[in-house]
Parts: structure tokens; C-alpha cells; sequence
């Protein structure tokens, strides 16, 4: 055993990339349905040169020949193109602007009748309601599947309570709705915006045939586990009823298997550079950006249509060390819109700012004691991240300028 403890299978040594500002220990493997925060205890690899591997992505990226790239995709495209004006491929989104570019060029250039899809956000922002609306309407038939909200409410909490993780059944039910649609309607074809490749995931892949996944089975369902439950206690002490599990579950393996369906990725055959998609989605769909800075960040575009996604990643930077600043600022080196010095001084100024704006209005939604989820907070700490200063003061014993509780010590 190190010096410290860790927690969620980190690393206990904590290195920072020297190309971008991120560390080793974001997780790079995708929620499962387990009682850990992350089932995969993979984590993001740094070279020997210190240089991590979203950013050696992004210098293959340049080297692309994209030209080459949306001939596959043209090739794809004339594969499902419908003759009758059918669907002939399926988007699932919010409204924001990687789903709104998608679609919409998709449509408007490359001739498809995309249907698109929506799992809400738990608590809608003004402003992200209004770019869904935007984005329907600027040409778009869309499904949106209005959950249970007692059982949304209810696994969210739970969420918070036993993994730290507002999010979890959240990305579940948004990530399985897409499939379940298109089984239903005889899609075959999912467009999804940027491969998890761009942000250092090994395990992604361009293109997914979903008849391989072995976890599309429902013969074990008392042994899966949602918010950290697993499903047989969330029948027994709370009530619920398979129907009400069911939206959060992966499309039958029968379904996948009638319909043939594949995912793709956008991002693999057309350049996909956040800000110039942002661009896309406001002249063409409607998108308007925050009219303030997000907290915890400095950016005003980014995963902005929920009222709890502040709190999802202040939970990241309370589990991990890296907050949103590190997420954007990371991206935005690698697209070579900032320096690193720039994104250090961006972390330095932002990440980790807690989420005050809405933060008593979830509180209030999820029934909980804003005193509760500070002390939540707390316990989720992995001694090798934080220790206390002087002062009592929780502090990160690394940060990327060197400034951390265990950095000026020495």
C-alpha cells in the first residue's frame, strides 16, 4: 500500500499532460451498470514524453485526410438512404449544438430524413429548452420520452448519495433511448456527434455493431444496479416495479438483432472542432449560448440545457481532481485555440468553483440537505487528491501550476 489511499481505482501518483492540462486521473471508461463509480479502472494514459492520449489523437487528427473521410461517409449514407422518404437514421440529442449540427448537416447537405430523439433534461434551463424548440423546429421530427419523474427524482438522489454522481442515471436513460427508438421505428443507422477517442477513451470505436454486446441481456435484472442499488433492493425497499427500471436498460438483444442497428460517430468522418460546430448550430438551428459564464468554467456553450449539470461537474472535480475548466481548457489546446499557459491560468482562475446558481433549486428537487451533499462531498474525497491546509481548508495536493498541498511542500 502507497502513502495514501486511493479511491475509483486511480493512480496514486498524479501526472499532468505537458501538451494540455489534464491529468491521469480522469477515468476514460464509459458508466456501467455496477455499484462502482466507474466499473473499468482504466484511467487517462501519459506517455514517457508526458503527453496523454487525447492529445496524441489530436495530432493524428491533423494528419486525416478528411476528403478521404466523407467519401466513407457518403458511402455510408447511400447504404441507408431511404427511397420513400422514410427515417433513415436516428440523432439522439438535446437541442445543443452537437446534436443541432448533426442533424441538421445531415439533412441540409447530405440529403438523409434524420429522426431525432430526446431523453429531457432532469431540471431544463430556460435557455436549453428554448435551443430544443430551436432545434426542432428549424426543420426536425423529434420524439422526446418524458420519464417517470418520481423514479428519475428518486434514482438521481440515490446517485448522489452512494456514488457522487448526479449524472448517472441520467446518461443511462439518454444513452439507451436512442437504440430503443430506432429498434422501434426499423432505423438502423445512429448518428452520435464526437468519437470518446477525442478525450483519451482507448476503448472507442468509430463505428458499433450492436450485436456484439453481451450486456443486452435481461436474464440476471435483480443483479444489475442503478444509483449505486441494485435492482432487487430498489423493488424491495423502494417500491419500484420493473416497468419503472425498464427506461434506464439497454434496447433487447432481439431488437438489435432484427434491425441490424450500427452507431456511428459523426467525428470520425467529418473535422469536428467544438467551436466551429457551436458557430454551425447558431446560424442554422437557432442556438443561442448562455447569457452568462458557466460556473466552475469559463465558457458560455457547453452542456448548458440542465440545471444539475454544474453540480455533475463539480462531483467530477470533487472524485477526480479536474473540474469543467480542465475539461474545456484541455479541448480547446488541442484544437489550438489557447495556449497551455492560457488553460493553466483558465484552471487556475476556475476550476472547482461551486455551483451556486441553481444549487438550493436541485437541492429542493432532489429532497435533499444542501447540508448533506457538502458532507457527501467529504466522504468522496480520495485522500491521494485532497489533504487540508493550515486552515482546515480541503486543498488538492497537485494541481497543473504546481501550486497543490503537496507541491509547495516539496
Amino acid at each position: 500500500m502507497g502513502q495514501y489511499q486511493t479511491k475509483y481505482g486511480l493512480p496514486e501518483s498524479v501526472y499532468f499532460c505537458t501538451s494540455c492540462v489534464m491529468s491521469n486521473q480522469r477515468p476514460t471508461s464509459a458508466v456501467e451498470f455496477k455499484h462502482t463509480i466507474e466499473s473499468k479502472k482504466t484511467t487517462m494514459h501519459i506517455d514517457k514524453a508526458g503527453v496523454c492520449d487525447a492529445c496524441r489523437v489530436a495530432e493524428e487528427k491533423a494528419k486525416i485526410d478528411w476528403k478521404a473521410r466523407e467519401e466513407q461517409l457518403l458511402q455510408l449514407l447511400d447504404k441507408h438512404r431511404s427511397k420513400d422518404g422514410s427515417y433513415d437514421c436516428l440523432v439522439p440529442g438535446s437541442g445543443g449544438k452537437d446534436s443541432a449540427y448533426q442533424a441538421h448537416i445531415l439533412k441540409y447537405k447530405y440529403g438523409m430524413n434524420p429522426l431525432t430523439v430526446t431523453w429531457p433534461p432532469i431540471l431544463y434551463t430556460e435557455y436549453g429548452y428554448k435551443n430544443w424548440k430551436n432545434w426542432v423546429d428549424s426543420g426536425f421530427d423529434n420524439i422526446t420520452f418524458t420519464r417517470n419523474g418520481k423514479v428519475m427524482k428518486l434514482l438521481t438522489r440515490l446517485s448522489i448519495e452512494n456514488l457522487l454522481h448526479p449524472f448517472q442515471t441520467f446518461m443511462l436513460g439518454q444513452k439507451n433511448l436512442g437504440p430503443k427508438i430506432a429498434a422501434q421505428y426499423g432505423i438502423s443507422l445512429i448518428f452520435y456527434g464526437e468519437n470518446e477517442t477525442e478525450y483519451g477513451n482507448p476503448l472507442a470505436e468509430n463505428a458499433t455493431s450492436l450485436r456484439d454486446k453481451s450486456y443486452y441481456s435481461f436474464k440476471h435484472m435483480d443483479e444489475i444496479f442503478l444509483g449505486g442499488v441494485s435492482v432487487k433492493e430498489l423493488k424491495e425497499k423502494h417500491g419500484l416495479k420493473d416497468g419503472d427500471i425498464l427506461p434506464y436498460l439497454p434496447v433487447q438483444a432481439e431488437d438489435v438483432t432484427r434491425t441490424n442497428l450500427e452507431v456511428h460517430y459523426l467525428g470520425y468522418y467529418l473535422r469536428w472542432t467544438p467551436q466551429e460546430v457551436y458557430y454551425y448550430a447558431v446560424d442554422n438551428t437557432g442556438f443561442k449560448a448562455r447569457p452568462f459564464r458557466t460556473q466552475g468554467t469559463y465558457s458560455k456553450y457547453n452542456s448548458i440545457d440542465d440545471k444539475i449539470d454544474d453540480l455533475h461537474y463539480y462531483t467530477s472535480f470533487i472524485k477526480f481532481g479536474l473540474g469543467r475548466a480542465s475539461h474545456d481548457a484541455a479541448q480547446e489546446i488541442r484544437n489550438r485555440h489557447i495556449t497551455r499557459e492560457e488553460g493553466v491560468a483558465l484552471v487556475k482562475r476556475f476550476d472547482g468553483e461551486f455551483p451556486d446558481r441553481y444549487f438550493n433549486e436541485v437541492m429542493d428537487y432532489l429532497e435533499m440537505k444542501p447540508e448533506r451533499f457538502h458532507e457527501l462531498c467529504s466522504e468522496f474525497r480520495s485522500e491521494h487528491l485532497w489533504g487540508k491546509d493550515a486552515a482546515g481548508n480541503w486543498q488538492l495536493r497537485h494541481n497543473v501550476w504546481g501550486g497543490g498541498l503537496n507541491d509547495i511542500k516539496g
